[in-house]
């Protein structure tokens, strides 16, 4: 398809309206990030996925002279998304902020130089009527966006069809951007096909997600009424499950890999529980001993008290004796000589 060479006003105002809303509409999510300190359930493999998508998008877009916003709108939200995407490095994989933002700035001039290489190859060569290569590139753009709204789909079975921590307005803005997107295209004098796509997926997917949590709303009416009157939280009725290891439907799913690293952790203290075990039987033995040995000593003084009073009577005894014979001796010499 040849490039643009006019753009109708209708197509203008709707890819403006369009452009707006996709250059703000990871602020809202942003914000929340920061606010709660907290990505759980936003997928970094989305934010970089998302980010990667707006090389071949800018490049598809800026190739096909598209109308400005359009051109414009990849790049905002190529940068939108890095920041984000740091954001999930610090939050929930636990990266220094400073490394998360050098790496999120590298990774964004990478991407501007690969974007920038690409526009300058390819434009010449579709100019020359040869279409393959922008027509590899949408796909790429189309695949890659796709690709990036599938990781909360995995958020989504983890816990039973419930969305956690992605931004409602956030995604509002984003499905009525790839919407308004759409509809410039339509207005524009031919519509781009690969472009169309493009927006369709966003607009199908991201549906797909409010559907998902909408379902899950329904099926859990009576559990959130029922906390709510006792001053709970669904959360709370399902940690109170937990603790008490009791079943519950609507249970977050554990991958394999959280399983073993639980089943791990539980090894690891039944171990530690075991080796503790046994401290206080040796502590009682040890205290056994010493009382022991305390009333062997006590034992030990009692009786020797005796034997030293016996000794001394003993010896006294003696002591008697001797004085009576040296007495026996010293009367015998005089009686001798009386006599």
């Amino acid at each position: 398809m040849a490039p643009q060479q006019s753009i109708p006003v209708a197509a203008d105002v709707l890819g403006t309206i369009g452009t707006i809303l996709w250059c703000v509409q990871l602020v809202p999510q942003i914000w929340t990030n920061w606010r709660t300190k907290k990505t759980d359930g936003l997928p970094a493999a989305m934010m970089f996925l998302w980010a990667l998508c707006g090389v071949p998008f800018g490049v598809y877009s800026i190739v096909q002279n598209f109308n400005i916003p359009i051109q414009v709108q990849p790049q905002v939200f190529m940068t939108l998304c890095l920041v984000s995407w740091a954001q999930t490095l610090v939050y929930f994989s636990r990266w220094r902020p400073w490394t998360a933002a050098l790496t999120a700035i590298v990774t964004g001039c990478v991407f501007a130089g690969v974007e920038t290489a690409l526009i300058l190859t390819v434009r010449p060569i579709y100019a020359a009527g040869n279409e393959t290569p922008v027509t590899v590139i949408g796909i790429f753009a189309s695949v890659l966006l796709a690709l990036g709204l599938l990781p909360p789909y995995g958020e989504l079975w983890k816990r039973q069809g419930r969305v956690v921590g992605i931004n409602w307005i956030f995604l509002s803005m984003d499905c009525g951007g790839a919407f308004f997107s759409l509809m410039a295209l339509v207005a524009q004098n031919t519509f781009d096909v690969l472009g169309g796509v493009v927006y369709i997926v966003c607009c199908a997917l991201e549906i797909g997600i409010f559907s998902s949590h909408i379902i899950w709303l329904i099926r859990t009416r009576s559990i959130r009424k029922a906390a709510k009157a006792e001053g709970k939280t669904f959360d709370d009725v399902a940690a109170e499950h937990e603790e008490r290891g009791e079943p519950f439907k609507f249970s977050e799913r554990k991958s394999r890999q959280e399983m073993k690293k639980k089943m791990k952790d539980e090894e690891s203290g039944n171990e530690a529980s075991a080796s503790e075990q046994p401290l206080p039987a040796v502590a009682e033995v040890v205290e056994a001993e010493q009382g022991k040995t305390q009333r062997d000593g006590s034992e030990d003084i009692g009786h020797s008290e005796p034997q030293k009073t016996t000794t001394t009577m003993a010896t006294g005894t003696t002591a008697g004796t001797t004085r009576d014979l040296d007495s026996e001796k010293v009367e015998h010499p005089s009686d001798s000589a009386g006599n």
